[in-house]
Order: C-alpha cells, then sequence, then structure tokens
C-alpha cells in the first residue's frame, strides 16, 4: 500500500499545495499529515568523518555532539532534526559505526541535497555524530578505542560548544551514559539530554521518567556546590514530539539565529529506529 501510494505522495508534494498533500496523508495510514517550519539544521550536509582525534577537522565553528547508546535512536533523532532520511548512518549491526562524522551547517550556496562545494570559512556550525556505545558484541579493543576517542573527544574539544546525550525513555541514564555525563560534566559546557521513543511511555510514565531525570540532573553539582547546565526533554520521532523544542534549543546552544519560516515546508517521513 505504502509503495503504491509514494507516486501519488510525490507528484501532490511537488505542486507545493499543503492543502491537498496534507488530505492525502490524512487518508493514509504510513504518513504523518504534520507540516512543520523549516529550520537551519535542514541545511546539514556530510562534511568529513575521522577516526582519530589527530584528523578532527580544523574548522573554527562551534560543534554539538549527539552520543548515546547504539539502539537509543541517535541517527533517527539527527534526521528528524535535519529532515534528511540518511544524513546520520544507523549500523545494521548496532556498535559497528566506529567514526565520527562531522555534518555542516551554513557554507553551501544551493539547496542542501545538491553536491556543490561546502565553503569551509563560510560554515556556521556542526553537527558531530559520536559513535555509539554499549554493545556486548563489540570486541574489547574496538571499546578501548571508543572510549579513549570519545572521552577525549568530548573533555579536550575546544570547539564544542555542548552535548545532546540521547536515551531510551525506558531506559535512561546506564552505566556508560553517566560515564559520559561525568566525563563532560568537568567543561563546565551545556548538556541536554533527548529521551527518545517517548511514545511507547504513557502519560504517567512520561511525567515519571521527565522527572527522575531532572533529579538524576540536579544531582549533579561542581565543587562550588552550584549545578550544571543541563537540560532534559522527551521526544518521539513516531509521533514527532519535541522536535521543536530540540530544534530550537540546538539552535541556541550553537548561537545560531533560525531561519524564516517556511509554513509550506514538507516534513520527511516519520522513521521509528532502534539504531
Amino acid at each position: 500500500m505504502q509503495r503504491a501510494c509514494e507516486p501519488i505522495k510525490a507528484s501532490l508534494r511537488n505542486n507545493r499545495n499543503p492543502l491537498l498533500y496534507n488530505s492525502f496523508l490524512a487518508s493514509s495510514p504510513p504518513f504523518v499529515a504534520i507540516f512543520q517550519f523549516m529550520s537551519k539544521l535542514w541545511q546539514a550536509r556530510f562534511f568529513t568523518t575521522v577516526n582519530q582525534l589527530r584528523d578532527l577537522p580544523t574548522t573554527t565553528a562551534p560543534e554539538i555532539a549527539f552520543a548515546g547508546r547504539s539502539n537509543a535512536g541517535k541517527s533517527t533523532a539527527i534526521n528528524i532534526l535535519t529532515n534528511q532520511k540518511g544524513l546520520a548512518f544507523a549500523s545494521k549491526t548496532p556498535g559497528r559505526t566506529q567514526h565520527i562524522n562531522y555534518f555542516s551547517i551554513g557554507g553551501a550556496h544551493v539547496g542542501q541535497h545538491r553536491k556543490d562545494p561546502t565553503r569551509i570559512d563560510e560554515i556556521e556550525a556542526l553537527l558531530v555524530d559520536l559513535p555509539g556505545y554499549g554493545y556486548a558484541e563489540v570486541s574489547g579493543s574496538a571499546k578501548l578505542h571508543w572510549q579513549k576517542l570519545l572521552g577525549d573527544y568530548v573533555q579536550r574539544r575546544e570547539q564544542l560548544a555542548a552535548l545532546v546525550l540521547i536515551m531510551d525513555s525506558r531506559r535512561p541514564f546506564t552505566e556508560l551514559d553517566i560515564q559520559m555525563l561525568e566525563w563532560f560534566a568537568p567543561t563546565g559546557k551545556p548538556i541536554h539530554c533527548i529521551l527518545t521513543k517517548a511514545d511507547k511511555l504513557n502519560r504517567n510514565e512520561s511525567t515519571n521518567a521527565l522527572r527522575q531525570a531532572r533529579q538524576m540532573l540536579d544531582s549533579y553539582v561542581d565543587e562550588d556546590g552550584e549545578g550544571f547546565p543541563f537540560t532534559v526533554q522527551l521526544f518521539s520521532a513516531l509521533k514527532r514530539i519535541g522536535i521543536d523544542e530540540a530544534n530550537d534549543k540546538i539552535i541556541d546552544l550553537l548561537g545560531l539565529t533560525d531561519v524564516e519560516r517556511d509554513p509550506n515546508a514538507v516534513l520527511i517521513d516519520p522513521v521509528d529506529s532502534d539504531d
């Protein structure tokens, strides 16, 4: 059914008539009938990938890094926030993606899906997709490599403005999530926690998950007893919960000004993944 509807869907989208397109989506269960304003994050495009700290780009633009367990929905969150289905890669074997992937914001002068060269001196910010962590199937040597790569990057990278920690709302603050928090907290930079798959929680469970997460984050204080700049929210790619909140927070943490809003902008279809 979904494949058969694709030509109709594409035709209506190309006509740029949101009323017709929205009506079609509303009558078709596989799709979601929602339009959202454009975001500057939609400009994201692949910039580079590195496997060693010595190969990190020499750019000076602010970076915001996305970290999380291999099955927490990190790639899905990045793709939904950038409105691109395949920007962040989710390996079919969780835990096998071992590189740091960079996506640039700005520095391009045509549409996000075109292949014109990125003008490095005009890049405004960088989104950084860190390797997922926490899968037992990964070899010990690979785990040690990731640990050093992640730890050194989040602790020493001067361009890193903030960390986005992606956690499954049903299983937040695993041992490795806490390790990531404690690596990054001494920098004094902000951490924004995104609790994914919130659609799988009922109202009471959602309230409790958010309350408990805030309590956990509030328990971290510096040497003077002051709290760290940690924030948290609920998020669901499938039900489009918390997307605007996450977008606005990331834009703010990067010090960017968002693009002019376009009420006719069309969203990608939602994805529910265990990446």
